[in-house]
């Protein structure tokens, strides 16, 4: 394999890295190499393939849909696809609004620019709880709420941010007190973790914004549905607005529709993408509320909502999003019984030694290897790809953190080959 010439990939330094793997085609679970070679997308080409790839049902409904209404503008036209999905996903989130973007980060920075705004607007129009101090935003520590530079300034500092430091503006970082299976301090954590947000919360905060049960990008970790409502009961006691970013976490993913409704809380604000159309297109959504939405409805220009995209509600990417919520509601079992199926095979890997604080929500199943340090460039993820690949399988860990995400329509066959190829890999590893 070689680099192309005129491409330029994610997250890639080409000095260091093999070339990248063409593909040929893709089926349900399984990607069909230019080689001949299959692999299992153990990992839903980063958590968007969500049923699986090709779903006749989602092809199908993308097709009839280009054959009829394709694009069109949505500042002064509106359409069919983008009014269900809408109707679809008020229903479903209990937020009555739904703003189009086009990605995880771009539904994350609509939000954050919603939330900012509503402030401003309130201030304008002399309501009495809108001092001009509610300027604070805060985050939990490890967030991460995507690339462009307002999601980049609410998520965590790291190596992916450091070169723009000096554009990012600061954020209150609360600790995230993430509970594995052999860690008995974690309640302890929680109420120094809620203490410290009741602390933050002093300052007039505009809104707090965090990922509901999982941080996907900082290494899968979970925190507990107690700890969630108890820092929701405290940001909206302080007259806030919650953000929950459900970018990952959203259309199946920790075993319900939604990670709000598992953990038991309703923020004001709630960004989708990734899955919203079963992987098949860009598209990303912020739901609001219908008092934030209020907020911007006024006879000044200044307190209308100027963002918006190109392609915003395009009809094919509404068209893919509704099929793939008519598979999720008409099989609900096939995330909701994720979690069992995994458990098994996850306790069996975790024997080995160094196999470490392991975790399992919905259909994601998480582990970190005993590799010396806690970092996303940790040589050791690679040497398991690389070992996973030989076996059929492609995973990409985060550093020694290892996970699995398979698509919905995995068949037992194909979960047990995932983790039959992690055990070869770690016993690899010597």
């Amino acid at each position: 394999m070689t680099w192309h010439p005129h491409l330029w990939h994610p997250t890639t330094q080409v000095a260091i890295s093999p070339a990248p793997l063409r593909v040929q085609s893709a089926r349900g679970s399984v990607l069909e190499l230019e080689d001949g070679r299959r692999l299992i997308d153990a990992i839903s080409s980063w958590w968007v393939t969500l049923h699986g790839h090709a779903e006749p049902a989602i092809a199908a409904a993308i097709a009839r849909q280009a054959q009829q209404l394709e694009q069109v503008i949505f500042a002064n036209f509106s359409h069919e696809p983008a009014e269900q999905l809408a109707t679809r996903l008020s229903a479903l989130t209990g937020l009555q609004r739904l703003f189009f973007s086009d990605n995880g980060s771009t539904a994350v920075e609509v939000a954050l620019k919603i939330a900012w705004q509503w402030w401003r607007n309130q201030e304008g129009s002399g309501g009495t709880d809108s001092s001009p101090s509610r300027r604070q935003l805060i985050a939990f520590e490890g967030a991460y709420h995507g690339d462009t530079v307002g999601a980049m300034a609410l998520g965590d500092r790291s190596l992916f941010t450091a070169a723009y430091q000096p554009l990012l503006f600061d954020v209150a970082r609360i600790a995230w007190p993430h509970s594995h299976w052999d860690d008995d301090s974690v309640e302890a954590r929680e109420q120094q973790a809620l203490d410290q947000l009741e602390l933050a919360l002093e300052t007039p905060t505009a809104a707090v914004i965090l990922e509901p049960l999982i941080q996907g990008a900082s290494g899968m970790r979970v925190v507990s549905a107690a700890f969630l409502q108890a820092a929701a009961e405290r940001v909206q006691a302080a007259g806030a607005l919650l953000i929950a970013d459900e970018v990952f976490t959203g259309f199946g993913r920790t075993g319900a529709l939604f990670a709000c409704q598992k953990a038991g809380i309703q923020p004001d604000l709630m960004a989708l993408s990734k899955g919203l159309t079963g992987g098949f297109l860009p598209m990303g959504a912020t739901m609001a509320s219908e008092r934030l939405y209020q907020g911007f409805i006024s006879e000044k220009p200044s307190d209308t909502f100027f963002h918006g995209h190109s392609f915003t509600a395009n009809p094919l990417g509404c068209a893919a999003a509704l099929a793939s919520l008519d598979l999720l509601q008409q099989n609900p079992e096939r995330f909701e019984g994720f979690e069992q199926r995994h458990t098994p095979l996850l306790e069996l890997l975790s024997r080995h030694p160094r196999v470490l604080r392991p975790r399992c929500l919905g259909t994601m199943a998480a582990f970190e290897l005993d590799a010396g340090e806690n970092s996303y460039l940790n040589p050791i993820g690679k040497q398991i790809q690389r070992q996973c690949l030989e076996h059929g399988v492609y995973l990409r860990p985060l550093g020694n953190v290892v996970y699995l995400l398979p698509p919905l329509g995995s068949s037992d066959a194909q979960l047990q080959q995932c983790y039959e190829a992690l055990q070869q890999a770690i016993v690899a590893l010597g």
